[in-house]
């Protein structure tokens, strides 16, 4: 009699979950084609912005590729509309602006920021976004295509070198 029971459970159990699996709501349907994909590199300025608190690569087209301090100029003027809806900030201060961006010094790859802004009292992630966003905007109109340390440097001292955290 036990064996019949468990039989029965068993069974019950498999219809319960077959009906279960079965009613799920998912109705099938045909293919859903798509756009073909995007060919050739994205064209436009890559900035690192701020989401959720964390540095984020976000590009805003553009047909040209400005300089890397121009670049830092649309960073220091801060997310646009369409970037702030999405959640974006940032920590860059507007009076970042004017910077010059240069290469060489001490070591070969590396860049060198100047801006009228204290460069001690940008926060980290400020540093982080400046950093980043100077060796993505180089490595686009090859600068310095072997940047790999940034030097932020303002009337009150230098913070760097240091390389992009972000991988």
């Amino acid at each position: 009699m036990t064996g019949r029971r468990t039989g029965r459970a068993l069974l019950a159990g498999g219809l319960l979950l077959a009906l279960l699996a079965a009613g799920c709501g998912v109705r099938p349907s045909a293919v859903i084609t798509g756009r073909p994909p995007i060919s050739g590199p994205a064209q436009g300025n890559w900035l690192y912005l701020l989401a959720q608190g964390e540095p984020v690569l976000v590009l805003r087209p553009d047909k040209t590729a400005p300089s890397p301090a121009a670049v830092l100029s649309l960073l220091a003027a801060g997310p646009q509309e369409n970037e702030r809806a999405q959640g974006f900030t940032s920590d860059v201060p507007a009076g970042l602006d004017p910077v010059t961006v240069t290469a060489g010094g001490d070591r070969s790859g590396d860049l060198t920021v100047r801006t009228n802004t204290a460069a001690q009292a940008l926060s980290a992630h400020a540093v982080d976004q400046i950093i980043c966003t100077t060796v993505a905007a180089a490595a686009l109109v090859s600068v310095a295509t072997t940047a790999t340390t940034v030097t932020i440097v303002g009337p009150d001292g230098a913070r760097g070198p240091r390389a992009c955290p972000i991988r």
